[in-house]
């Protein structure tokens, strides 16, 4: 009698271990898989989408959505022919983070090879490296099987070029300089003793410092890129052309690992995008899933993030994306009304969801 007790105690603790690994997939199949991205780049995460959906992972996932955003040119400022530098050139900076393993690919200020997440993706693949840049980068890109060389300027991007050059390279991101025309060559306004200034440069020198390089939809978006496979792994993407007009060799937050995106199976993912240049300085993704580690919700992960460069640069534009190993996710902006795009199961398409800015506490 004790025996056959013992049998009926042991089925149930069975049937009970059954239902709870049962219950467990259910609650994952409608998490995973998830596709999040920064901005109405509906077409990057359907591409990201059919490839999760199908059984790839996550790192292939964040590589077809950015490559199908880069080949649209999303914004004009993904991939080739668009943000032109002060030379009237088209370079290319991309990541790729993958949060099972912690391996990082990148690719910065990249010439003559269009293919910045696939270049990116070589990096981690193929060398024990992390950042690859230049024309060293695109060597190494091409070497390794990319297209190239190719000019990455374009009609449209040309004729920005031309314009701005008419205004008298005005707005820019030069500082505390002397220009020898409006379009330089500049010198550090210290370097040169009063007496060797002329009329013209001292105004030319207002020009200088009253003129504005702010960022904005118009001139400079990135795809940050998160996706959860179904075996809730988590990868990172992201892709971008830069800041428009910016100085000829300028990096930014881009190809930064832990400012532009970051991810942790552990933890969950972040995806950014906005004044790089600032925003490299706080490393906002890192500090977003970080805090999440912690506790926080993706919600006050993310507007914690952006209120810590808020409160230093008040003047900053930017936004986040948080989603944590769960497949919860929110977003948070200052200086600018952000949008960012989601897909997981039963859900009938891409869902683009919109952020208010928020003021600081």
């Amino acid at each position: 009698m004790a025996t056959k007790s013992l049998l009926c105690v042991q089925m149930l603790l069975l049937t009970s271990i059954v239902f709870v690994v049962l219950g467990h997939e259910a609650v994952k199949s409608e998490q995973y898989p998830l596709v999040v991205s920064t901005w109405p780049f509906v077409e990057a995460v359907r591409a990201a989408w059919r490839a999760v959906d199908a059984g790839f992972s996550s790192v292939d996932a964040v590589i077809e959505g950015c490559s199908a955003c880069e080949e649209l040119r999303c914004d004009g400022t993904v991939g080739p022919g668009g943000s032109p530098d002060e030379n009237g050139e088209t370079t290319i900076d991309a990541l790729v983070m993958d949060g099972a393993t912690m391996e990082v690919g990148a690719v910065a200020a990249m010439r003559y090879v269009k293919d910045g997440i696939r270049a990116a993706r070589l990096v981690m693949q193929h060398t024990k490296h992390t950042l690859l840049v230049g024309e060293k980068a695109s060597a190494f890109a091409i070497s390794m099987g990319l297209p190239g060389p190719t000019n990455l300027s374009s009609t449209e991007s040309m004729e920005k070029w031309t314009k701005w050059k008419q205004n008298h390279c005005q707005p820019n991101f030069w500082k505390n300089v002397i220009p020898v025309n409006s379009c330089g060559p500049y010198h550090g306004k210290d370097s040169l003793k009063l007496s060797d200034r002329t009329c013209s440069e001292d105004s030319l020198l207002g020009n200088i410092e009253s003129s504005s390089s702010h960022f904005s939809v118009n001139n400079h978006d990135t795809i940050s890129m998160a996706v959860i496979d179904k075996g809730g792994h988590i990868a990172v993407g992201t892709s971008t052309n830069g800041a428009t007009f910016k100085i000829p060799g300028r990096v930014g937050d881009g190809p930064i690992v832990g400012s532009s995106a970051y991810a942790d199976d552990e933890v969950g993912a972040c995806g950014a995008t906005g004044d790089g240049d600032i925003m490299m300085r706080f490393l906002p993704c890192y500090q977003v899933v970080e805090s999440m580690r912690l506790g926080m919700e993706p919600k006050l992960a993310a507007k914690d993030a952006i209120s810590r460069i808020a409160r230093k640069f008040p003047d900053f534009v930017g936004a986040v994306f948080a989603v944590n190993k769960n497949g919860e996710h929110a977003g948070a902006c200052y200086g600018w009304t952000f949008q960012y795009s989601v897909r997981r199961p039963l859900m009938d398409d891409v869902k683009v969801v919109t952020v208010h800015p928020h003021s600081l506490p």
